[in-house]
């Protein structure tokens, strides 16, 4: 017989939750940032892989292949090139540090500006990820609304003018201004002029997050927030888990020299993949746009499935505004339903979906909301995995309403 150790009274206090073990994936996968499997470009990414192990694979043999701890440098000069051309930033190779997936770069971000009792202004819609690491932080977040174009200028000012009147200067605002997660919105260009102009009136910078900024559907993205600024007033995260494949985990952050060499140092993990960034180095110079111009109409179809297979089994009962790019539909539910509680009963019938309170500052507002992933499901996949959601949210809340119900 095994007995185990006792550890629990030596675990620290604020750790997070007890993780669940993981199960499977549910038949109707629509949660998380999973993509279309059949858009991963696996054989161009095995000759790539061929080609730079071949002449280069000896690098392996040192950190840092060679090029430094910013990462591996082809893959930087590739970047410099692209955020050039497609969101109008003009920075070097020696400006772009790689990191593990643009999670890590939040971490890093997050780590130099941002501990206990500080203050940080975000969407108050948002990225589910962020609102925790900056809880864990210990630190006051300040939801400001999204609407059409994006973060509210209008309120924007007005928190920052409250915080200032209360004598707290936020660390930075967070915005994610292209094709943003969950909304799917994307700031204007009159708006991005007056979020930096506040940014500059009220001295706070700007956490830029672009992840999602290479699927907008015809491929034209306003210039980036930090192509807008001559120096580190916008700090810039990016990532290929959307365009390419999320479990590549290769993001990217932006800055300038003296920001960067604060970052730097609380890289402390030797490295990120350094094969993935090989490969990726390898395949974007010749393949990434025709890549992602293929990859952007297989999503905006699977988003009309989605959409499509709503109005079918809900009608009008449920709201939803046509994405301007992305994975994720964010979906309003009459006030009767609480997401939680649906995404709980949904997920024993096989269908996962992210609750709304997830992702909003204010979790009793985000009840009525959930967040739909389309990509990964083939199109069939959707239709019967919307209409299973539909049967369970009648079931336990009347919603949609069927037509016995109407005739009582």
């Amino acid at each position: 017989m095994t007995l185990s150790f006792d550890f629990t009274a030596l675990l620290r206090p604020d750790l997070p939750p007890a993780a669940a073990r993981w199960t499977g994936s549910p038949r109707y996968n629509f949660v998380g940032g999973h993509n279309d499997a059949d858009s991963v470009p696996v054989a161009e990414l095995v000759e790539a892989a061929t080609r730079v192990l071949q002449r280069e694979g000896k690098s392996l043999s040192m950190y840092g292949l060679h090029s430094g701890p910013l990462g591996y440098r082809p893959l930087r000069e590739f970047l410099a090139d692209k955020l050039a051309r497609d969101a109008g930033i003009a920075c070097s190779p020696d400006e772009i540090l790689i990191t593990s997936g643009s999670l890590q770069g939040l971490d890093l971000v997050n780590s130099v500006f941002a501990g206990p009792g500080d203050t940080v202004i975000v969407e108050d819609m948002t990225y589910a990820g962020t609102i925790t690491r900056l809880q864990r932080l210990g630190v006051s977040i300040v939801g400001v609304p999204v609407d059409a174009h994006g973060l509210s200028a209008t309120a924007l000012r007005e928190a920052l003018e409250r915080l200032s009147g209360e004598g707290v200067r936020p660390k930075f605002i967070y915005t994610i201004p292209t094709v943003q997660n969950p909304t799917a919105t994307v700031m204007s260009q009159a708006r991005r002029r007056e979020i930096i102009a506040l940014s500059s009136e009220f001295g706070v910078p700007i956490f830029e997050d672009d992840c999602y900024a290479d699927l907008v559907w015809d491929g034209r993205r306003p210039q980036a927030l930090r192509g807008m600024v001559d120096d580190d007033q916008v700090v810039h995260i990016g990532s290929f888990s959307k365009s390419i494949a999320p479990a590549l985990r290769i993001g990217y952050i932006v800055a300038g020299w003296p920001l960067m060499s604060r970052i730097l140092p609380m890289k402390t993990d030797a490295g990120s993949g350094a094969l993935e960034q090989m490969v990726l180095a390898e395949y974007c110079h010749e393949h990434f746009e025709p890549h992602v111009q293929a990859l952007r109409r297989t999503l905006r179809g699977k988003a009309e499935a989605l959409m499509g297979a709503l109005r079918v089994c809900f009608g009008d009962a449920v709201e939803f505004e046509d994405p301007a790019g992305g994975i994720f539909l964010w979906v309003k539910f009459p006030a009767k339903v609480d997401t939680t509680r649906l995404a709980q009963l949904a997920l024993q019938a096989g269908v996962a979906i992210n609750p709304g309170a997830e992702w909003m500052t204010d979790a009793q507002a985000g009840r009525v909301r959930a967040r739909i992933c389309f990509a990964h499901s083939p199109a069939e996949n959707i239709r019967e995995g919307v209409g299973l959601l539909a049967e369970v949210c009648h079931r336990e809340f009347g919603v949609p309403i069927r037509e016995t119900q109407e005739h009582r």
